[in-house]
């Protein structure tokens, strides 16, 4: 029996997703082909961890033998603001509270809500955590298009969503796929200021501004002096040029992403995470940074990781 799909549709609506789509089970052959030729080109950089369980993002029964589908949905985080000159960059992404801990939360309640809808059914959640390819159950459940830079766009919300998968036992009609409409527009590929996307679909993560200022936990090479544009987390570039972001990007919804984080009181920083002083990070001592960003995803790249961020960046100013 094909489970309808409006009462799955009205939890995510109601859990604040902005996306919801459904793909039915396979196996990714094409998919965790190309990650096989991503990884042999050595685009993982540091990423060790990349290489392990293909058999898991191959398969998604190795994860959830009951699986039969995979619900797909997308969570707007989008919102305004401008950087202040001569301040360290951080990602639109990371301006609010840990999209992890926010979606994490979401994910419990709809499943629980999935179960006593449907009794008896299995689900097995991931917010990109676990072995699962979730760009591509993105893609197959209709979310959006792969684009150039290989973040998912939507027509109505572009690229700025995270995306989470519940994988189940229930049945649904599979979404349609959408096509790609990028076109013959290069506009992420021409703004890259470190050749990251070495073409149209590939991205060598070693050489990517995120990669660099978050995953990356050794020094930065000299190549990219002067290539940084002042981002010290992260980075927006590809998403800020391209054309259906700056048409149809939409302010979030969420408070979780708007409202910034808790500090201390001894410490002023902006109420939304979005910037910093280049020095910021050396006048404050490691217990305090883990107080102060606690729930926000900056805490990944640890206290050294900003010091060493902020110092790159400060190079070329001297």
């Amino acid at each position: 029996m094909v489970t309808k799909k409006k009462e799955t549709e009205a939890i995510a609506q109601k859990l604040g997703f902005d996306l919801v789509g459904f793909a039915e089970i396979e196996k990714l052959e094409v998919e965790t082909a190309r990650l096989s030729e991503w990884l042999n080109a050595g685009y993982h950089g540091s990423m060790i961890y990349m290489e392990k369980n293909r058999e898991k993002r191959f398969d998604p029964t190795t994860i959830l033998p009951s699986a039969k589908s995979v619900i797909s949905l997308g969570l707007n985080y989008w919102q305004p603001g401008d950087f202040s000159p001569g301040t360290g960059k951080v990602s639109r992404y990371a301006w609010g509270r840990d999209y992890h801990l926010v979606i994490w939360e979401k994910l419990k309640i709809f499943e629980a809500e999935l179960k006593i809808l449907f009794p008896g059914c299995e689900t097995k959640s991931y917010v990109d955590t676990g072995a699962v390819m979730d760009k591509a159950w993105a893609l197959r459940a209709g979310l959006g298009w792969m684009g150039k830079h290989t973040n998912i766009i939507n027509r109505d919300w572009g690229s700025w969503f995270f995306i989470a998968n519940i994988f189940t036992d229930l049945e649904f009609t599979p979404s349609i796929i959408v096509e790609d409409h990028c076109g013959s527009c290069t506009a992420c590929i021409d703004a890259c200021p470190t050749d990251a996307i070495r073409q149209e679909y590939v991205v060598d993560g070693s050489r990517c501004i995120s990669f660099l200022t978050i995953e990356n936990k050794g020094e930065i090479g000299v190549e990219f002096e002067g290539k940084m544009e002042d981002w010290i987390f992260g980075c927006d570039i590809c998403q800020d040029v391209c054309p259906w972001n700056k048409k149809f990007k939409q302010e979030t919804k969420s408070p979780d992403f708007k409202s910034g984080i808790n500090i201390s009181d001894e410490i002023s920083i902006p109420s939304l995470n979005k910037e910093f002083d280049p020095d910021f990070f050396d006048k404050i001592e490691n217990d305090q940074f883990k107080k102060i960003f606690a729930e926000s995803p900056i805490l990944r790249s640890k206290l050294k990781g900003m010091r060493r961020n902020s110092e790159f960046i400060k190079r070329k100013k001297k």
